[in-house]
């Protein structure tokens, strides 16, 4: 896991080595082990690593191999057998980790390389004999990938503070991006970003950079949903998705040279990871958890389940209790580390939890993509129940945080335009490779809306601690088995039946049986007091209102009754304004 950056030029200029200087301190964080850099000619490469595979020398980056460099973020879990395969191909190699393999999967595939890798990535390959920039993401967009061009140039990085580090980057809002932010709770699908001038690589995409600077994207993976010729029982499928889950576990176990975690929120999700990682055999692992002071409307920790996962496995186990003092004061280092403004309002307990986890370890593995790949979330029993309107309209009514209208009476009219979300989103449901409406759905959601939303999240504030996240639930051979999986076993009993099954006997019933829960927050949830004041004075300030891209009449709505205005799926709408305009004013926007 580490920090990638870089320049290619396309106006005959040499690449600016000094600004790739420029842009590596904002990347320090995600690897604080060791630094490198190469330029020659139209390209400058940078690199900042996070030790986890071949900790040796034979690793650095940027890597060359003749005429091929690159600077690579994420794991290869599948490494091990690409070398031997690679191997038996005639190549040779030096190190003991993944970046030589994809030195050498590209020298011997070419652009299809990223078919053949397992795992989570965003790398840059410069191929000195074409002259090319060749780059891709993993199939979730687990690893970031931004870029940005100008006028003869190309840069890209894995933060958008490294981007605009180094200068020259158009940092006036996207309209497009903007309508995306306030529908779909902080997703802003790729390309797009909030930022006009920069853009990210979508994921499971590949990218080639010509000469000429003309880009050319490929994908080279999609989801398939559609139902296969072969008809499983119940019993079976669950036992397909056991086999592929506790493989997926195990590689994100045994592929890292350091000790791997679990971050234990105390949910159905984690404490499953507990279970599987104790049935292959794994002990002494370390765990993690995270709680908050409660709110009257609702608890700040889940301690009472993970506990009872501890006293079952009984690993190193450590529990942290952040008083609501700590989170406003600590918000703005969380809102600093954050690419993109986040919504979600555990983007500081991650932060928080981080930096504790990465004094004890370098790894951990982490429940993201569950909900979305097993069906957990409320709203999804809600939108299968809907018979009437478009898919559009049935997906809308339970998911989008404002209509078009209210974005409109939101935003000043310098920000109107059409409905840029409703007219993705309805592209999206009117998928070729899913059966039904609820297939679809399922898909947009682990393939695009959790990239931008809990995926991101967790690695902002996971890397902002040199700390790398793996999650097992997005393995793409695990959902692609769940994703063939009927839409009914996967809804029964109120969402994830499939993991509920797999859990019995495993897991405490308690933990089984609770209640869907939510990372809790309560404070940035149910605003009032030091919080609603925080939030007041990001509103009122001046730069918030010359920026003039709130109507003050919806600002003042808002403020006057915050714990009043929540969205379809319990968002506070005041604090979504706040974040966005703190999140502009901390990156001197």
């Amino acid at each position: 896991m580490c920090g990638i950056c870089g320049e290619v030029r396309f106006d005959s200029s040499p690449a600016s080595a000094e600004r790739v200087t420029r842009m590596l301190p904002a990347l320090q964080r995600r690897g604080p082990d060791d630094v490198g850099q190469w330029h020659a000619g139209p390209v400058a490469l940078g690199h900042r690593r996070l030790s986890i595979i071949d900790l040796s020398s034979r690793s650095h980056q940027p890597m060359r191999d003749g005429e091929l460099v690159l600077v690579f973020n994420g794991a290869i879990y599948n490494y091990r057998e690409l070398r031997k395969e690679l191997r038996a191909r005639g190549h040779r190699f030096v190190s003991d980790g993944d970046s030589e393999v994809i030195l050498k999967a590209y020298r011997e595939w070419g652009g299809d390389c990223p078919r053949h890798l397992h795992g989570m990535f965003a790398f840059a390959l410069w191929d000195g004999v074409r002259g090319e920039l060749f780059a891709a993401r993993d199939r979730f967009g687990i690893k970031p990938f931004y870029y940005a061009q100008g006028d003869g140039w190309l840069r890209f990085a894995s933060n958008t503070q490294a981007l605009l580090a180094s200068g020259e980057v158009d940092a006036a809002i996207d309209p497009v991006g903007l309508h995306f932010q306030f529908s779909l709770h902080a997703v802003v699908p790729a390309p797009h970003t909030v930022l006009r001038g920069i853009r990210k690589l979508e994921p499971a995409h590949s990218l080639r950079v010509g000469r000429d600077g003309t880009l050319h994207k490929t994908r080279y993976w999609d989801l398939d949903a559609r139902r296969t010729v072969e008809r499983l029982s119940e019993d079976q499928w669950v036992e397909r998705v056991r086999e592929q889950l506790l493989a997926a576990v195990r590689k994100r176990n045994e592929v890292a040279d350091v000790p791997v975690g679990i971050l234990l929120s105390g949910g159905l999700d984690s404490s499953l990871l507990v279970a599987l990682l104790a049935e292959i055999g794994v002990e002494g692992f370390h765990t993690f958890s995270v709680g908050f002071e409660d709110q009257p409307e609702e608890k700040g920790s889940e301690f009472e389940f993970s506990d009872l996962v501890v006293e079952r496995y009984r690993p190193t186990h450590h529990k942290f209790l952040v008083p609501n003092e700590d989170v406003l004061k600590r918000l703005p280092e969380a809102v600093d580390a954050m690419a993109e403004p986040m919504f979600g309002q555990d983007a500081v307990a991650f932060y928080l939890l981080s930096e504790q986890v990465s004094k004890h370890i370098k790894v951990v593995q982490s429940g993201q993509g569950a909900d979305e790949v097993f069906g957990g979330y409320f709203w999804y029993p809600r939108m299968a129940a809907e018979t009437e309107g478009t898919r559009l309209e049935r997906f809308r009514r339970h998911y989008f945080d404002r209509d078009h209208d209210e974005m409109l009476r939101m935003l000043t009219p310098a920000y109107h335009g059409p409905d840029h979300t409703g007219r993705y989103v309805a592209a999206r449901l009117d998928d070729a490779l899913s059966d039904d409406f609820m297939d679809a759905v399922l898909k947009l959601d682990v393939t695009t809306l959790i990239v931008d939303d809990p995926v991101k999240r967790v690695d902002n504030m996971t890397m902002a601690w040199g700390l790398e996240a793996r999650v097992p639930f997005l393995d793409h051979e695990l959902v692609e088995v769940a994703a063939r999986c009927p839409v009914d076993i996967k809804l029964k009993e109120d969402g994830k039946y499939l993991l509920k099954r797999i859990a019995r006997g495993l897991v405490p019933d308690a933990v089984i049986d609770r209640p869907k829960g939510y990372f809790p927050m309560p404070a940035l949830k149910y605003v009032r007091g030091e919080f609603l004041d925080f939030m007041r004075d990001i509103l009122d300030s001046r730069r918030c209102r010359e920026r003039g891209l709130f109507e003050r009449a919806y600002v003042d709505m808002l403020l006057d009754a915050p714990d009043m205005h929540h969205t379809r799926i319990m968002g506070s709408k005041l604090w979504h304004l706040a974040l966005l305009e703190f999140w502009l004013q901390r990156h001197g926007l």
